[in-house]
């Protein structure tokens, strides 16, 4: 646990919205700022969860939100405009675009149609300036070309959520200015080759989470995950970093802040 005195963690990436906190979302806060964690950004997939999300933003100042189409979910719904993506990013607790990208583990058939939504939401995040929030599952190849491609396009800035990819796409993100975000897969035992990744990656540019519920970290694997849980995953990328967990959590903070800069703003405000 982070003392009160030490920089607070950021829960970059969880999803509050879900039914696995409904009834006690009170508690999971409290129990996230007894841990460190200052803020959390709850993410909202599909367009039925919306007003949702946006009301828990407005409801704890330490909850933000961003908003996106799962890839996952692109096949079952209309394709998202950039404009609905821009209309929605107008509110001030709406810090980023996604979680977007591209998942061929599961729904391979829908990769054309993943692809052109991809690129939607990159659009939305050049015209806002919010940072694009990217969900990548055994599509490197294609995920990697399709991010430089737009990235020659018109720059914008971007965070590889729970990143569990090759090295080689981790190089990709990196050489575009873009984040790796740890996530408790980061702490699973078996996932040396992973820290190793995170371990050559520059300090600068990592960014932690839960992405709660789900991924809960050792102790508390096959548990239900929630935001209290990014200190567990914060102390292992602490010791892959060679730091003490107060270091890193004040270098990951200020990764959070130069990137989501409007989160950053508003709590400066």
């Amino acid at each position: 646990m982070i003392a009160p005195s030490s920089p607070h963690l950021v829960d970059s990436h969880c999803h509050l919205d879900f039914p696995d906190f409904d009834g006690e979302l009170d508690e999971v806060i409290a129990r996230a700022g007894e841990a460190g964690i200052g803020r959390m950004v709850s993410i909202c997939t599909k367009p039925a969860g919306l007003e949702k999300v946006r009301g828990i933003a407005g409801r704890y100042d330490q909850v933000f939100f961003a908003y996106g189409i799962h890839p996952m979910s692109v096949a079952e719904l209309p394709m998202i405009t950039v404009e609905e993506l821009v209309e929605v990013a107008q509110h001030p607790k709406c810090v980023g675009i996604g979680e977007t990208g591209l998942d061929y583990h599961y729904t391979a058939e829908s990769a054309a149609k993943q692809q052109d939504s991809l690129r939607l939401h990159i659009e939305a995040c050049r015209r806002t300036g919010l940072p694009l929030i990217i969900h990548a599952r055994d599509a490197d190849d294609d995920m990697a070309r399709i991010l430089a491609e737009e990235y020659r396009a018109g720059r914008y800035s971007c965070v590889m959520h729970c990143f569990s990819s090759s090295e080689a796409l981790a190089d990709a993100a990196l050489d575009l200015g873009f984040y790796l975000s740890m996530s408790g897969i980061a702490a699973f035992p078996r996932s040396k080759e992973l820290r190793a990744i995170f371990a050559k990656a520059p300090l600068e540019r990592i960014l932690v989470e839960t992405d709660s519920p789900y991924l809960a970290p050792p102790p508390h694997r096959g548990k239900r995950n929630e935001p209290a849980y990014v200190a567990k995953t914060a102390a292992v990328g602490a010791e892959v970093f060679g730091l003490s967990p107060e270091e890193f959590a004040a270098a990951t903070t200020a990764n959070f802040d130069r990137l989501f800069a409007r989160a950053a703003a508003w709590e400066a405000a």
